[in-house]
């Protein structure tokens, strides 16, 4: 069963053992692999971005990867690449810069990381170092994983530039997003009948986090036609941290998301090379061991769709 995962850090890990190579994407059966530029800071944010642009390529070239621009570009026998981009401090409130790294391959963006920028505001808040950059008031506590931002959610900037990104055929992402973000992308979606994702969240009824969606954030999405990617943060999904408490873990997220918005809105978006090694999913070979669970535990249509299927309808609607 092929799969595509909606999110990883490959792109910008430096150093240890990789847990997305082209070999174990091979030997895992991907399909699609997404690849985020992964920006932290405030200095020379996009520039930085572009040049990650350039490597994204480069490594393309070098692995054999299929470059995807557009729906039409993916191919069933290569493995193939998205460039994508986490944090949307990238564009550093500019239009223009949204529409260059549009133009240099970027199709999907993650509005925010873990601290806010020109287009909003984060859960899971690390307003350390950066409480000048937040108005008055609008600093509820300081890394709190169980933290979930209500009030502040995308600036005036940020409208514009999810607006923008909707007419480009640009994937709006708000996995890291405040509560209050999700609504206000969640509103313009259903304006533009665009669908929006969270490549990279799971349920917050399992596991409380921040970073996880609630019931009515999952239900939204799927209203919107989008869909979540089941991350493989072993701090987001459980308590036990073992492979075997790690395995049920990452199904008992799934079977709530699929009873809650649906068979049409749980997808795949692991982290890998952002996150510590998880004892069960050590990297990108092992996902045929999670796909063949989910085969017994939703039958072998859902779970095509949870594998892939449900994340090329996205890409089928979003990307032009």
């Amino acid at each position: 069963m092929k799969y595509i995962d909606l999110h990883c850090d490959a792109l910008t890990k430096t150093e240890g053992v990789f847990q997305v190579t082209r070999e174990k994407l091979k030997e895992g059966g991907c399909l699609l692999q997404c690849f985020a530029a992964f920006i932290e800071g405030t200095e020379n944010r996009f520039a930085r971005t572009a040049a990650l642009a350039e490597t994204f390529q480069a490594m393309c070239r070098l692995e054999g990867y299929n470059v995807v621009r557009s729906f039409s570009d993916l191919r069933a026998d290569r493995i193939n690449a998205m460039f994508t981009v986490e944090e949307g401090g990238a564009v550093e409130g500019s239009i223009e810069k949204l529409e260059a790294l549009y133009a240099c391959g970027a199709r999907m963006l993650t509005l925010t990381w873990n601290y806010p920028n020109e287009i909003g505001y984060p859960n899971f808040p690390d307003y350390d170092a950066v409480l000048m950059r937040a108005p008055q008031g609008g600093i509820r506590g300081s890394g709190s994983p169980y933290l979930r931002e209500t009030v502040l959610g995308l600036t005036p900037f940020g409208f514009e530039a999810v607006e923008r990104m909707q007419q480009l055929g640009m994937i709006v992402d708000v996995s890291h997003g405040s509560d209050a973000l999700f609504s206000d992308v969640a509103a313009l979606s259903k304006a533009s009948g665009r669908p929006f994702v969270a490549s990279h969240s799971g349920a917050a009824a399992i596991r409380p986090w921040a970073r996880n969606l609630t019931d009515s954030q999952i239900r939204t999405l799927a209203d919107c036609g989008g869909v979540t990617g089941l991350p493989f943060c072993a701090a987001f999904l459980s308590e036990d941290v073992h492979a075997e408490g790690q395995k049920r873990a990452l199904l008992a997220h799934a079977a709530h998301i699929v009873e809650t918005g649906g068979e049409d809105v749980l997808a795949i978006g692991s982290d890998f090379d952002g996150i510590p090694r998880n004892a069960y999913m050590t990297g990108a070979q092992k996902m045929p061991l999670l796909l063949e669970e989910f085969s017994a535990l939703f039958g072998a249509r859902v779970a095509e769709k949870i594998a892939s299927g449900n994340a090329l309808r996205v890409f089928r609607e979003a990307l032009r």
